[in-house]
């Protein structure tokens, strides 16, 4: 069976409640990927035992963190494009050649997948917004880079893009604790337009059954907001609680 280009890099931290469906789905695609990291930051639950027994290769960082994490799995990346996925998300069985026909455009630097937010039920308002915000946030905030492609995208909607290029463009900044994945989508630009794929992945809702729909949405415009208008990402994680 013919491999794809695509590492697929999944960050974990105490993850043991999505991981194994996560990683059974992916065991579906089409083409596999050629490969699907694990790194963890310190889990202390069954998410390296569930890892392991999938039989994708485990990473352990010495410091938690999403951005340490998928630098440090990007580092070990044999792929030549790159995808970071979060372990709560589900991917279309094709998703490796959505990739790779969307990469194969010179002319786009990275892109996502339209993000579905579901659990016990489908939280269609938020999914709606968080469809919204990837235009409006740069349109608003980046009128300029707008025009020439940028598009704001988060990590729930498994964002891609080709190795050398992250690379290049100093993958994702460490220092920062949060919105590290807007930061590289600005960072991305330099290379070519970011793209928002046609196509759905499913995220859970854990973080919004936990919050309530108007405490998350609240936090989510607030965060991006302040973001937006240069306030430190240091500043802002602690709105943004870890709810595992």
């Amino acid at each position: 069976m013919t491999l794809s280009e695509v590492s697929v890099i999944i960050p974990t931290l105490n993850e043991e409640d999505f991981l194994s469906r996560t990683l059974r789905n992916l065991s579906l695609s089409n083409p596999p990927p050629k490969e699907i990291l694990v790194v963890d930051g310190g889990s202390r639950d069954n998410t390296l035992e569930i890892a392991r027994q999938a039989g994708v290769l485990v990473l352990i960082s010495q410091q938690a963190g999403r951005s340490i994490q998928m630098n440090l799995g990007a580092k070990k990346a044999q792929g030549k494009l790159l995808c970071f996925l979060h372990a709560d998300t589900i991917v279309p069985d094709d998703f490796t050649a959505v990739i790779e026909k969307t990469l194969a455009d010179p002319t786009i630097a990275g892109g996502g997948f339209i993000s579905l937010m579901s659990g016990e039920k489908t939280r269609w308002g938020c999914s709606l917004h968080n469809y919204l915000k990837t235009y409006y946030g740069s349109l608003l905030f980046r009128p300029h880079l707008f025009l020439r492609g940028l598009r704001i995208l988060f990590g729930d909607q498994a964002m891609f893009c080709r190795r050398s290029d992250f690379w290049d463009c100093g993958g994702f900044d460490p220092k920062l604790p949060i919105m590290e994945d807007a930061d590289l989508c600005l960072k991305l630009c330099k290379y070519g337009r970011i793209y928002l794929v046609n196509r759905v992945v499913q995220s859970s809702d854990r973080r919004v059954a936990k919050l309530g729909w108007l405490k998350a949405n609240a936090i989510y415009l607030y965060i991006g907001f302040l973001w937006a208008f240069g306030v430190r990402a240091n500043y802002l994680k602690q709105f943004y609680e870890d709810i595992r």
